[in-house]
């Protein structure tokens, strides 16, 4: 993963630490809300216990960076470390106040995810796919920003396009971004859950979903026969006893010998069309 930044973000992201001119606060876990554009929604229990229990006997050396809210503090950085601190039982956590912007803070809230490498491909691809929306900018435009390649964020977008099923396995790890790739290209939607379930079952490698899918996509349909056309002659007889019987008739008409089926609404309607047979034999 390309680690340049573009730089607007750079000037604006310089350093996440404590500087010289700033104060340590101490405020209370209560008041701090996680960052509102924060585009991880996946933390790993295993990891965030583990930090937990590091807190719990060394403390937290990275103070948080918020700014003030209405109600207390919106977290700009850090959110792992307050989620594990609330864990651990902690009452104040240390933390740096800011002033930034709505967009600031949904850039750096990205751009700490990206280099720290801790965003699932569908969590990256719905954060460029916020910052375009919200900032009104092009993929070109991000690209530049970021230090991504046009086709590295253009790539991930596209796996927004897949199914709620696909997008979660993807955010689980038990489907890759390659394999998401690959599944957009079958043209047939209605059968991604099989072929999910063959990935997982077959343990299919990208490559091997690739060829899957070229083949899905070539097989074309089978085409229903259609019912042969009757001939005049048999149209005509059915349409002379429909009038006769005054009820619906098909005549079927086989190589060897056919049959003449009669409808009836009820008892007194069979009765009524035995009478006209018996009539006019």
């Amino acid at each position: 993963m390309a680690r340049g930044l573009g730089k607007g973000l750079n000037s604006l992201f310089t350093d996440l630490n404590a500087k010289d001119d700033e104060q340590l606060e101490e405020v209370k876990v209560r008041e701090c809300r996680p960052n509102p554009y924060q585009p991880r929604k996946y933390f790993t229990e295993e990891a965030l216990e583990e930090l937990a229990n590091s807190i719990k006997e060394h403390g937290i050396l990275q103070p948080l960076i918020v700014r003030k809210s209405i109600k207390g503090y919106e977290l700009i950085a850090g959110e792992r470390r307050y989620r594990a601190a609330k864990q651990a039982g902690l009452e104040t956590v240390p933390v740096i106040v800011r002033e930034m912007t709505d967009n600031q803070m949904m850039e750096v809230a990205l751009l700490e995810n990206l280099q720290r490498e801790n965003l699932t491909p569908v969590e990256e691809a719905q954060a460029y796919q916020n910052l375009m929306v919200k900032l009104g900018m092009t993929q070109d435009e991000l690209s530049k920003r970021l230090g991504k390649s046009r086709s590295h964020i253009a790539n991930l977008v596209r796996l927004l396009n897949l199914s709620p099923e696909v997008i979660e396995k993807i955010n689980q790890g038990t489907l890759s971004m390659g394999h998401g790739r690959a599944l957009l290209g079958l043209k047939n939607e209605d059968k991604i859950t099989l072929v999910v379930e063959k990935i997982e079952r077959d343990k299919l490698n990208v490559r091997q979903v690739e060829k899957l899918i070229v083949e899905l996509n070539e097989r074309k349909p089978r085409q229903k026969k259609k019912p042969a056309e009757k001939d005049i002659f048999i149209k005509e007889r059915e349409e002379t006893l429909k009038e006769r019987l005054g009820t619906g008739v098909t005549i079927h008409k086989g190589k060897r010998k056919g049959k003449i089926e009669i409808e009836f609404s009820d008892q007194e309607d069979l009765e009524r069309i035995l009478n006209w047979m018996e009539h006019n034999k």
